[in-house]
């Protein structure tokens, strides 16, 4: 699933939509469809202009001319495409003053909603790794009971990290995925924080991590997969001290990690 810094680099690369007028919506697919009828969303829609695009963690939010925000959340194999032929997988197209913006997704489980308030459930996201203060982010390790892994992949507690950058910032700060949040010391989480923002801005430089399908909306596949250093990396020697990098499941996903370097 596509991760802050993929997220981020997508919303860059839409930025021409942004003060466009949306000529005509047309939805092929009731399935990516969050609580709306097609034909009345393409009529919400048609002729308004898109005021800003912004990313609130993996959510990429629009805002619409005269109120309203088109949410869209890019699930496992959704992309964004500026121009380019409808595909077997485009299960939405929408045309601006100049081009169009294409929804591809092979697996369906992305998801595009519109509405006039601000979204309900990307309110209910947790801060922005970037804007989240240290004071405030330490409190919080303190305050759950669970493994740091599980805590940095709740949305609610911070937004946006996921498996990739979950894995990389915890081997960076020298953090076991399994370690209890509450016994995590002041220092080690002012390591984890450094590492999760170094991370995360390194990757969006990268243009983000092109595991599966991830392309930026030009097409561009993105580079930070070749800086990984413990992600998808089982078996492999540890960039630091050569031991052999260690898969484990923690929450029902895999978490990879060297078993030297990191220390519970």
């Amino acid at each position: 699933m596509p991760e802050l810094p993929e997220v981020e680099t997508v919303v860059r690369s839409i930025a021409p939509i942004t003060g466009q007028r949306i000529l005509s919506a047309e939805f092929r697919n009731l399935r990516i469809l969050r609580g709306g009828d097609p034909d009345v969303m393409s009529a919400r829609l048609q002729g308004r202009r898109i005021v800003a695009v912004q990313r609130y963690g993996k959510f990429i939010v629009a805002t619409i001319e005269g109120g309203g925000h088109l949410t869209i959340h890019l699930g496992m194999t959704g992309r964004l495409l500026l121009g380019g032929a409808p595909g077997k997988h485009t299960h939405a197209i929408f045309t601006f003053e100049r081009g169009a913006l294409l929804f591809d997704d092979s697996r369906q489980f992305g998801c595009i909603e519109f509405s006039e308030d601000f979204p309900s459930r990307v309110a209910r996201l947790g801060p922005e790794p970037f804007e989240i203060p240290f004071d405030e982010f330490a409190a919080g390790l303190r305050r759950h009971k669970t493994r740091i892994k599980s805590l940095l992949l709740n949305q609610t507690f911070l937004r946006g990290v996921g498996n990739i950058y979950a894995d990389e910032a915890l081997f960076r700060a020298g953090i076991h995925p399994r370690a209890l949040t509450q016994r995590i010391r002041r220092d080690r989480a002012r390591k984890l924080y450094d590492a999760i923002i170094a991370v995360l801005t390194e990757a969006i430089a990268a243009g983000g991590s092109s595991i599966s399908d991830y392309v930026d909306a030009e097409g561009r596949k993105g580079f930070f997969q070749v800086s990984h250093r413990v992600y998808q990396r089982t078996g492999e020697p540890c960039t630091v001290c050569h031991t052999p990098i260690r898969r484990i499941i923690i929450t029902q996903r895999s978490s990879h990690y060297c078993p030297c370097c990191q220390k519970s």
